[in-house]
């Protein structure tokens, strides 16, 4: 039992993470650079241009029409969402 006591002994301003610190960190590392090719991946199939609204295209059409006729009293504005 005696050979087993320097083993045990730990000096407390020495102590580093060591191999297994080393081991989880370089996993953790490679997960992300997993996760961000894998993104960059989706991003790139993304087709971020969009088509015309149909409503706005209605509500600009109406919005000419009132401002065309004959003296009719303007359109109240629409009550905000939020």
């Amino acid at each position: 039992m005696t050979h087993l006591v320097p083993l045990a002994e730990v000096d407390e301003n020495k102590v580093t993470p060591g191999v297994l610190g080393f081991i989880v960190f370089a996993v953790m590392a490679l997960a992300v650079w997993g996760l961000m090719k894998s993104m960059s991946k989706q991003m790139n199939k993304v087709d971020f241009k969009e088509g015309a609204d149909p409503r706005a295209e209605s509500t600009a059409e109406s919005t000419a029409e009132s401002k065309a006729g004959s003296g009719s009293a303007p359109a109240e504005p629409k009550a905000k969402r939020g």
